[in-house]
């Protein structure tokens, strides 16, 4: 079964570029990104790896942990370090983990379980599906899952903003309209009733039509 929004995300132990790890307690009470490349030294990824340095403060002001991951080892994970570096102007904190023997790309689903071998050999083609975001709760469910192709940088800037979105509807009953930001009116969830919405709202709410109940974003 294809892992999907909901579950419980997988746990799992691996080595990476800040030692050895357990998943969950790795993650701990705080909220989490998993991203995942088919191999090092790629063009596009390089990209991302550095992109996502640059965002780290913003994803630790909102008690988010960050991790990559790529299938081969973690000493080529520290060499493709320095190219970040170089690069793009910024050097990956956060840990990179090394996924030799694929367990952890089968285990969410990114290349199949029946799969042998390790990432020996394996080009980014063989592992084209390594292309993941996965937003984790401090649940430890599966909150959001997408899935890039090779060539197509992923947008780092909507899963901070997705993120936000995620906190914001875990703590109070509403969920955000297209293209919300920070700050922007919210929707009142549909699982509220009107007298319940009133007691939550006293002072109302917008309604273009009955279901589509618009407020304030709650502080």
């Amino acid at each position: 079964m294809a892992l999907q929004i909901g579950d419980t995300a997988p746990d799992f132990e691996a080595q990476t570029t800040q030692g050895p790890i357990r998943f969950h307690e790795w993650i701990g009470d705080s909220w989490a990104v998993l991203f995942s490349h088919p191999k090092d030294f790629t063009p596009v990824c390089t990209t991302e790896l550095g992109y996502m340095a640059k965002l780290k403060p913003g994803f630790d002001k909102r008690n988010t942990k960050i991790i990559g991951l790529s299938v081969d080892p973690v000493d080529d994970h520290s060499k493709w370090l320095n190219d970040i570096k170089e690069t793009q102007g910024y050097t990956p904190t956060y840990p990179l983990i090394g996924d030799t023997d694929l367990n952890v790309s089968k285990l969410y689903g990114m290349l199949p379980a029946s799969l042998e071998g390790t990432s020996a050999g394996r080009t980014a083609a063989d592992n084209m599906t390594v292309r993941s975001v996965f937003v984790i709760g401090p649940d430890k469910k599966v909150k959001l899952i997408i899935v890039y192709p090779m060539t197509t940088g992923r947008n780092f800037d909507e899963v901070l903003r997705v993120v936000d979105s995620l906190q914001l509807t875990a703590k109070h009953k509403v969920a955000t309209p297209v293209n919300w930001k920070p700050g922007d009116d919210v929707i009142i969830a549909g699982s509220v009733s009107d007298d319940e919405a009133k007691k939550l709202y006293p002072n109302g709410w917008k309604a273009p039509r009955p279901y589509l109940r618009i407020v304030p974003q709650p502080k």
